[in-house]
C-alpha cells in the first residue's frame, strides 16, 4: 500500500526484455535507507518487488501483466521515474490510499504553465475508467496522488503545485506520453458492488 507521495526520482539504468516479462534496474539513494530484499516499492505508481539490492539502486522483475498495463516497458536508459516505499502503520496518509495496481494508461494531452511555478495537467483516460472519476476525487498519475479539478468527455484536469512539479518526473513529460493511472480504490469497490446489487421491485 502507498500514498501517492513521491519520495525520490530514480533513474533507469537497465531494462531487460525477456520472452515473458523483464527486469528493471533503477539507480537511486534515498529510498534505499530501509529497503529490504523482497520489499514492495512503487515505480511510476506500479507496485514492484525488490529482487536485487545494490548500494546505488535496486532491480525488480516485470510480469507480462505489468508490461501490458503500464508504461514501464517503454522506459529508456536515463529516464526518470517516481519512487515511493510502501507505507507503515505510523506513516502519515498525506495523499490517498494507493495500491500500486495500475488500472491502465492514459495519454498526456497537455502540461500548461500557469505562472509562479503552478501547472495544469490534462490527461485523456480510457473510456472504461471514466466511471471511477469524480470532481474533487483522487487519481494517481505515474504514482502521484492528485485531485481531479474537472473531468469531462474522458479528459481529466488536475492542478500541479510547484513542489509536486519539482520532486516528480512531470518536468520531463510532453504531450503524447503514456502515463500510468490508478483510480480511487473506494470508487472501484463501490462500482463493483453496485453492478451486483439487485434492488427489490415495487411493493
Amino acid at each position: 500500500m502507498f500514498t501517492g507521495i513521491v519520495e525520490e526520482l530514480g533513474v533507469v539504468e537497465a531494462l531487460e526484455r525477456h520472452q515473458r516479462g523483464g527486469r528493471l534496474s533503477i539507480g537511486c539513494s534515498y529510498v534505499l535507507s530501509d529497503l529490504p530484499l523482497g520489499e514492495s516499492i512503487a515505480v511510476n505508481g506500479v507496485c514492484l518487488t525488490v529482487v536485487d539490492l545494490r548500494s546505488t539502486g535496486f532491480s525488480a522483475d516485470l510480469s507480462p501483466e505489468t508490461l501490458e498495463r503500464s508504461n514501464l516497458g517503454a522506459l529508456s536508459l536515463g529516464d526518470r521515474v517516481n519512487l515511493e516505499r510502501s507505507v507503515t502503520l505510523s506513516t502519515r496518509l498525506s495523499g490517498h490510499l494507493v495500491q500500486g495496481h495500475v488500472d491502465g494508461t492514459g495519454t498526456l494531452e497537455a502540461l500548461r504553465e500557469l505562472g509562479e511555478g503552478n501547472w495544469e495537467l490534462l490527461v485523456r483516460v480510457p473510456k472504461e475508467l471514466d466511471r471511477f472519476l469524480v470532481y474533487k476525487g483522487s487519481i494517481t498519475v505515474d504514482g502521484i496522488s492528485l485531485t481531479i479539478a474537472s473531468v469531462q468527455d474522458g479528459l481529466v484536469k488536475v492542478a500541479i503545485i510547484p513542489h509536486t512539479y519539482a520532486v516528480t518526473n512531470l518536468a520531463g513529460r510532453k504531450a503524447g506520453d503514456r502515463v500510468n493511472l490508478e483510480c480511487d480504490m473506494i470508487a472501484k469497490h463501490v462500482a463493483r458492488l453496485l453492478e451486483h446489487l439487485r434492488l427489490p421491485g415495487p411493493l
